[in-house]
């Protein structure tokens, strides 16, 4: 536990995880203009991240690219987040708006569009009460919305990930991650390249709507 507090015990390490938690893979160059370092000290930061096991670094060809290191990791950073910023009411939340309406966090999606989603699915019962499973019910719809899951999957099929600027749950897990890239391929939001905020497209506003009763603005 200290090694990895320790390997995040810098600002402009904590600045490179959280542009990370789009994810997507990074480069070396990118992620010192997000730490505003120079390239030769985003190396020595980014090999602290890489021996503390909260990154990776994938090579094609003679590009290196950085990641964090796995699902547990991006889970770690959400937490850390929540616990980091002062508990305040929800008119002095100081989350930029475009980001508090829709982003990703890692690989699903968060934001006052998630947590709404998340609580029509609850109302309906297509997820259990605390979010760690999803119901008969749930699957029927699920299925319905053209979404299917891999039951031989090691990844937990469902959770409540706490929203760290909404103070609410949003859906988590595999079943989180799906339904993300359900939405995407359905062309319902796009993602902003470089940042973690989502745009909500016209026609993902009628779906949610439709589907979810959610206000996609």
């Amino acid at each position: 536990m200290a090694g990895v507090a320790a390997a995040m015990a810098d600002v402009s390490r904590v600045k490179m995880l959280c542009a990370l938690m789009d994810g997507r893979a990074w480069t070396a160059t990118e992620l010192s203009t997000v730490a505003e370092i120079s390239p030769s000290t985003a190396s020595a930061h980014l090999a602290r991240l890489v021996s503390g096991q909260l990154i990776s670094c994938l090579c094609q060809g003679r590009h290196r690219y950085y990641r964090l290191f796995n699902r547990e990791v991006a889970e770690l950073l959400e937490k850390v987040m929540n616990i980091s910023w002062p508990v305040t009411s929800v008119a002095k939340i100081s989350t930029p708006p475009s980001l508090r309406h829709a982003r990703t966090c890692y690989d699903h999606l968060a934001g006052e569009v998630a947590v709404n989603i998340y609580d029509f699915m609850l109302a309906e019962q297509w997820i259990s009460v605390d979010g760690s499973a999803v119901t008969t019910k749930g699957a029927a719809y699920f299925a319905q919305l053209g979404m299917t899951f891999r039951s031989s999957s090691r990844r937990k099929k469902c959770g409540a990930c706490l929203d760290c600027s909404e103070r609410r749950f949003h859906l988590g897990g595999e079943v989180g991650a799906i339904f993300f890239s359900h939405c995407e391929y359905k062309g319902w939001l796009t993602r902003t390249p470089g940042f973690r905020e989502v745009n909500i497209t016209a026609a993902g506003r009628h779906a949610f709507k439709r589907y979810f009763g959610v206000e996609g603005k």
